[in-house]
């Protein structure tokens, strides 16, 4: 709706336009009336009007001095004119301010003002139509010279460089290679990027949105360079500079690196590691660079939020790489003991120095990958085998969650996921009763932790009435239904706080809660603390 105000020192006419006029339904907000000009400019100050109706003759402030000052701040603002014969001069001055009509209080009818703020409403949306589709054109032209840039610089690093001297006149239109400057790449990745995706949508949101920053934040800062959305979730960064004795261009380039990471945070809440890479001197060493950098293994091993130069790569010893898959059975041992309650310890615990030894010893981080893709399906199926859970992801899904995870913190953190989850579904299916028909309920619950959970489901489920499977389950474990659904998601929401990053919203969905509040009042209840203060 679009807001009206209504100035004029006659109290009968402002009684009759705010009464007679049907607001809403012309699509309008009365936000205030007035009988006195400067009354209405200080209500302007806290809250503008789209469309002023005001007298031309009051005391403290004509409507004519109103009008330009409310002009004066927003110019586009609609004004009408109420007057009587004989202030047609200062009708002459109105005019001349661009107000856009004038109307005569001795002829005025309530229909004659409304029709004036349908058309009112009609040019103003008109305008902003107009202006929707000149802010649409230039996104539009922005996005088409992104892409250009992407595509010639994909172009560089994919195809053979055949022609030199042709790339350096192309780089030049960037600002690289112009007389007498070097090149310093740098690649930045992006930090967990499932979830981000997740909040952007798609692929093209993330890369348009971190662009637009990149570009921006760039533009300030010295040494001068250029952004390239390489991919969603990486970026180049190339840098132009005059080498020298005096210039240190890794601590000038890291320092910007550094303001682009607290801009992309601040901005759009994400993190980014860089690498920086050697200063190149032409096209040729550039291409060269840029292929080291793309490699995956030191970004595998690279901690979040960190900039870093590029490392050689390790020479490989005689017998080939180190084989992470020759520790796997002492490793599927030790989660297995841990997860049948033999080894007195927590799942995490093991994990973590697990993935201690594989950042000491820098195995290949596909091998990384795969190893852990078979550790955690041999445990779900061997739990399986022994009717402790039922799978709940198949390895189609586990190995496409696989896909998206770029270094071993993410890594990390997926594998204590998933123990977590395993634990606690042989946990819930285990001791509580020797009632099958109750420890079928606890497996049913400890599956559909996820969403919203009643009594009436899991009875008709077990093919049993609900009143006679609600006095079952509170005879066999002690506790009602309600409370030990309510145990088990707390107890989840402990376990996803202190091993994940999500936020507390993010735990209230996976955890089918659609209101926060009521998340967080019972968290405290069953914990004594909000999740804030637990993960704090």
């Amino acid at each position: 709706m679009y807001n009206v105000m209504l100035v004029d020192d006659d109290y009968p006419v402002l009684e009759l336009l705010s009464e007679t006029i049907q607001w809403e339904r012309l699509g309008l907000r009365l936000m205030g009336t007035h009988e006195n000009g400067w009354n209405a400019w200080e209500h302007a100050q806290r809250e503008m009007p789209d469309i002023l109706i005001t007298d031309i003759g009051m005391p403290k402030m004509d409507g004519l001095e109103l009008s330009e000052k409310i002009r004066g701040i927003r110019p586009n603002v609609r004004i009408a004119i109420l007057s009587c014969h004989h202030e047609f001069d200062y009708a002459l001055k109105a005019m001349r301010l661009r107000v856009q009509d004038y109307l005569l209080k001795d002829t005025l009818v309530p229909e004659d003002l409304a029709a004036l703020l349908a058309r009112f409403k009609e040019s103003i949306e008109q305008e902003h139509q107009i202006g929707w589709e000149q802010t649409r054109m230039r996104h539009l032209a922005a996005e088409t010279r992104e892409l250009r840039k992407v595509q010639k610089f994909k172009l560089f690093i994919d195809q053979p460089l055949l022609f030199p001297g042709q790339w350096t006149g192309e780089l030049r239109e960037y600002g690289l290679f112009t007389e007498g400057r070097f090149c310093l790449p740098v690649v930045g990745h992006l930090e967990d990027y499932s979830s981000v995706k997740q909040r952007f949508t798609s692929d093209e949101t993330l890369h348009f949105a971190v662009s637009n920053v990149m570009n921006e934040a760039m533009e300030n800062l010295e040494p001068r360079g250029v952004h390239i959305g390489y991919q969603a979730r990486t970026s180049l960064l190339l840098f132009s500079y005059r080498p020298g004795i005096q210039t240190n261009v890794y601590e000038t380039a890291s320092a910007a690196l550094r303001e682009i990471g607290v801009t992309l945070n601040r901005v759009l809440k994400i993190r980014m590691s860089f690498i920086l890479g050697q200063g190149c001197a032409s096209p040729v060493e550039l291409k060269a660079s840029l292929g080291e950098l793309l490699g995956e293994g030191q970004r595998f091993y690279l901690e979040p939020g960190t900039i870093s130069k590029r490392e050689k790569p390790l020479p490989v010893p005689p017998g080939g790489p180190p084989n992470l898959f020759a520790e796997y059975g002492r490793a599927s041992q030790e989660l297995r003991e841990v997860l049948l309650g033999t080894r007195p310890c927590r799942a995490t615990e093991v994990a973590e120095a697990w993935i201690g030894r594989i950042r000491e010893r820098r195995y290949p981080p596909e091998m990384v990958k795969d190893w852990t893709l078979k550790l955690l399906l041999d445990l779900k199926l061997k739990l399986h085998s022994l009717q402790a859970v039922r799978p709940s992801y198949s390895a189609d899904t586990l190995h496409k969650e696989l896909m998206d995870i770029a270094s071993l913190a993410e890594l990390r953190q997926w594998l204590i996921h998933h123990l977590t989850g395993i634990a606690g579904l042989k946990n819930a299916g285990s001791g509580m009763s020797k009632r099958p028909e109750v420890a079928e309920a606890c497996r049913y619950v400890s599956l559909r932790l996820h969403t919203r959970i009643c009594l009436d489901k899991v009875a008709e489920h077990l093919y049993l009435n609900p009143s006679y499977f609600s006095r079952l389950f509170k005879k066999e474990t002690g506790m009602t239904f309600i409370e030990y659904v309510t145990s088990m998601k707390m107890e989840r929401a402990k376990e996803l706080l202190d091993a994940t990053n999500h936020t507390v919203g993010e735990i209230c969905e996976r955890l089918g809660y659609d209101n926060q509040s009521y998340f967080i009042k019972t968290f405290k209840s069953y914990a004594g603390m909000t999740p804030a203060e637990y993960r704090g």
